[in-house]
């Protein structure tokens, strides 16, 4: 009776399990799709408003960045333009630097033009003092060499 009871619990056994597993399969399948959607939407629930949020922070941040970046292009631009004019600036002192040198370079060129114009008109009156002066001397030279003539005896005329 052993082996009756077992063996005939065993085709019905073994039909109502293997029913059992497909109807508990077909429930896990059903409890596991809702609860897979169940547990999605929470979850999406959960963390995506704070998903957006940082998307929108990240967007945000992104838009700052790029208006950084133009705003630092733009202070570049001028840092060069600053340098250039700082540039241009130490030109100009140089260019004034060496105007104020040609300035000083004529200016002694004109005293020295002055300077030698003064030398010239005294080297021309030292000239003609002594031309004068041989002049002079010549011509003391002459009367005495005149009177000399005329202090040499003279031979008297015989009448």
């Amino acid at each position: 009776m052993e082996a009756e009871g077992r063996g005939g619990e065993t085709p019905l056994s073994h039909n109502d399990h293997t029913q059992k597993s497909q109807d508990l399969s077909s429930d896990a399948a059903l409890v596991d799709r809702v609860c897979v959607d169940k547990l999605t939407e929470g979850i999406l629930a959960h963390y995506l408003p704070n998903l957006q949020n940082s998307k929108r922070v990240l967007q945000e941040l992104t838009q700052n960045q790029v208006i950084l970046l133009d705003t630092l292009d733009q202070e570049v631009t001028k840092f060069r333009d600053c340098n250039a004019l700082l540039d241009l600036n130490s030109l100009f002192i140089e260019a004034k630097i060496y105007h104020n040198k040609l300035v000083n370079i004529r200016k002694e060129m004109i005293v020295l033009h002055e300077k030698t114009t003064k030398l010239k008109k005294k080297a021309l009156k030292l000239q003609q003092l002594k031309q004068r002066d041989f002049l002079e001397k010549e011509q003391q030279k002459e009367k005495e060499l005149e009177r000399e003539r005329q202090l040499t005896a003279k031979p008297a005329k015989r009448t």
